[in-house]
């Protein structure tokens, strides 16, 4: 029988942009782990590759379904290892949580926002879980608060979009595009069919019928289940930025009950996971002043005129941390507490 204080981790997919910043955070917030293992399933020979945790050296390891035996948490970075290996969570006896989006669309696999629906994890033990999109992550957040207090009878949203949500390549197309431009050079184009840089897109993915994407319409569903709000009256458009990280949404509400825009800032500031920007004349949340932060910053909250207990809300949260590397921490903290306390039975 294994002790119930022991936490034997694993992170697959230890060099993607996922996998980095979780590893960052699980050495920097010093989560109590007992050993951890590295894997990438690209590492063809044992012992290929070297990382680092802690300020120790490590070796990424090649991976296999023996690999995972004896874990009690593997976290997924890696889509296609996320695929693969994922679903052996029950087999295997460990739990895993999805950082890759593999698994949104799957009722069997709760997606999971820390603070907003972490009962369902702690009321019943799940092999696998999934961190949801970032988007999803922020926007139910920030919806969960509002809820309860003001109800919403109209949620709108516009998403600006970095290129990190394509991974290193997005990153690398609209550092290379920018680099070309200011050197005359030529435009190489493999992540977006149209230019990147100085540029903004309306949509990066194939439209339906009625011109949302497919990630679009996930995004929605991801926050209706997390939320369980299936009726909730949300639609969101996600327009893509040459900006590398970090999510900006401008969210538009209408209230069932009569607010105020101290009332709705008042709701944020009580709650740890929001920090409010000071209203001054120059704009304190943007992108560039919320990359690498843990929070979810509301930088304006303006009450609409037109429309009774209408609201637009500004916010920005980084994509890395808090829509992805964060939460999936407070879900792992969530998990080892559970085990911990003997509530999870193998």
């Amino acid at each position: 029988m294994k002790n119930k204080n022991e936490f034997r981790v694993a992170l697959v997919g230890t060099d993607s942009l996922r996998g980095k910043e979780i590893k960052n955070i699980l050495s920097v917030k010093r989560f109590p782990l007992t050993q951890i293992e590295f894997f990438d399933a690209d590492v063809e020979a044992e012992y290929a590759k070297l990382t680092e945790f802690q300020d120790q050296p490590r070796v990424i390891r090649n991976l296999s379904p023996n690999s995972l035996e004896g874990l009690d948490l593997v976290f997924f970075a890696d889509r296609e290892a996320s695929r693969a290996y994922g679903p052996l969570a029950g087999e295997k006896k460990f739990q895993a949580i999805d950082l890759s989006g593999s698994f949104g669309d799957r009722e069997d696999v709760p997606l999971i926002v820390a603070g907003v629906n972490t009962a369902v994890i702690t009321q019943k033990r799940f092999p696998l879980i999934a961190n949801p999109h970032p988007v999803a992550i922020i926007l139910s957040s920030l919806f969960h608060l509002l809820i309860p207090k003001f109800g919403i009878v109209k949620s709108v949203a516009f998403i600006l979009q970095p290129v990190s949500a394509f991974d290193e390549s997005g990153i690398e197309e609209l550092a290379g595009q920018s680099a070309a431009l200011l050197s005359s050079a030529a435009l190489k184009k493999q992540v977006f069919r149209e230019q990147i840089a100085f540029n903004i897109l309306s949509h990066t993915e194939a439209p339906d019928a009625n011109g949302f994407s497919s990630g679009e319409r996930q995004i929605i569903a991801e926050i209706k289940w997390i939320l369980a709000n299936p009726e909730l009256p949300l639609s969101l458009s996600i327009i893509q930025t040459p900006i590398f990280h970090t999510y900006s949404i401008m969210a538009y509400v209408e209230l069932a009950a009569s607010a105020s825009i101290s009332d709705l800032a008042g709701l944020y500031k009580e709650n740890p996971l929001f920090k409010i920007g000071a209203l001054s004349a120059a704009c304190p949340v943007s992108s560039i002043s919320v990359s690498g932060k843990e929070q979810i910053f509301i930088g304006q909250i303006k009450k609409e005129e037109s429309f009774p207990n209408a609201f637009w809300i500004w916010t920005v949260a980084d994509n890395l941390t808090r829509g992805s590397a964060v939460n999936a921490l407070e879900i792992a903290r969530i998990l080892f507490e559970t085990r911990s306390q003997g509530h999870s039975s193998r």
